[in-house]
């Protein structure tokens, strides 16, 4: 036993201790020699506690000694209000439970728990919502789980489609984040259906499916920054990025049978602009060469003509100033330009001898040495 118990009595002690049968407390029982269970003297216990206490301080004075515990327990209490806000969070104060601020990164102290309360959430971390399919489950071919209730909308000219879209979302005000939306995550969704929908119910089957995909990626993430920020929830909408966009299942095979056909068609179309591209050039060319050449043609001939004309008309003034002189020049002229391409035979004036002046063809022999040199 804890108190050495070696006689028959009980925990206080009965007539076999050699101690005289002490109590814990180093008390012997009353009332003789007998073995009965004494109870513990409590008050004696309160005033040995307390003559200890007063022997802990100068002077022995028990209240001053409460006062100091009581001010290094508030300065203790009071020297945990001070935190720290890491890079990329923001410190939300509470005071009794109300938001009151908001601190930036750095060491900051607000009333310590449970007066006061900091939240220190991280407004750098992109977070991502999954809308009209699943991450997990290998429903579909990129094995995604498809959600049809989510996905499915109707186009401006009256068409089904299939839309799977992700939205990225950061913090950018902890404090709003916190308490003015209950439910951020499904705000969200929620909200980003009813802005895509919107913009899809505005634009054509075929324009969301190919070239219109990045302007209904940005308007519906305009429209869903609007709608978070009417709801004052301190939420940034990074991007709203679509993953697929196809007709519903059940026709997908006859979507894709036209879109190959319009394939073909702009495939031919295509080959025929290249071809228009090739043709009309080189023809618009070529006209460009005859209207030139035609102009250069033109331009020939009247300067020709209107040398002509000048050089008659020299002739008529010298003419008329000198008849006889202007008539033989021009005879002169006339025979040497006739002659000069004829072949001559020369006879003699009045008849005599044979009839035949001997003649020395040097124009055939000229001829034929040039022929000869160029063979």
């Amino acid at each position: 036993m804890p108190w050495n118990n070696q006689g028959g009595g009980g925990p206080w002690g009965g007539g076999g201790n050699k101690g005289g049968g002490q109590n814990p407390w180093g008390q012997r029982p009353s009332g003789g020699g007998g073995g009965g269970n004494t109870p513990p003297d409590f008050d004696e216990m309160i005033r040995k506690g307390q003559e200890r206490l007063k022997r802990l301080f100068p002077g022995g004075g028990g209240y001053k000694g409460f006062v100091l515990i009581g001010i290094a327990v508030i300065g203790l209490w009071l020297l945990t209000g001070f935190y720290r806000v890491q890079p990329g969070e923001q410190g939300v104060t509470l005071l009794f439970g109300k938001w009151v601020g908001t601190t930036g990164p750095g060491l900051n102290y607000f009333l310590p728990a449970p007066i006061g309360e900091v939240i220190k959430p991280n407004v750098e971390r992109t977070n991502q919502i999954e809308v009209g399919y699943r991450g997990a489950g290998t429903v579909t071919s990129n094995g995604s789980r498809d959600v049809p209730e989510e996905s499915l909308m109707l186009t401006g000219d009256q068409n089904i489609i299939d839309i799977d879209y992700v939205v990225q979302w950061r913090i950018s005000d902890a404090g709003s984040y916190l308490f003015n939306v209950r439910d951020p995550e499904n705000t969200i969704k929620l909200a980003s259906e009813s802005a895509i929908r919107e913009v899809i119910g505005k634009t054509d089957l075929e324009e969301a499916l190919t070239v219109g995909r990045v302007r209904v990626e940005e308007q519906t993430r305009t429209l869903l920054q609007e709608i978070m920020d009417g709801y004052e929830s301190g939420i940034f909408i990074a991007e709203v990025k679509m993953q697929k966009v196809d007709p519903p299942r059940d026709v997908i095979d006859a979507f894709n049978d036209v879109q190959r056909a319009r394939q073909d068609r702009d495939r031919s179309q295509n080959e025929a602009l290249a071809y228009r591209n090739d043709i009309i050039p080189r023809a618009k060319g070529e006209a460009e060469r005859q209207v030139l050449q035609a102009r250069a043609y033109k331009d020939r001939v009247t300067k020709e003509a209107e040398g002509e004309a000048e050089r008659f008309i020299s002739i008529y003034d010298s003419f008329l100033t000198a008849k006889d002189v202007t008539t033989r020049r021009l005879y002169l002229e006339t025979m040497q330009e006739v002659l000069s391409k004829s072949d001559k035979i020369i006879m003699e004036q009045n008849g005599a001898g044979n009839g035949v002046v001997p003649y020395l063809p040097l124009p055939e022999v000229q001829k034929r040495a040039n022929a000869g040199g160029n063979n």
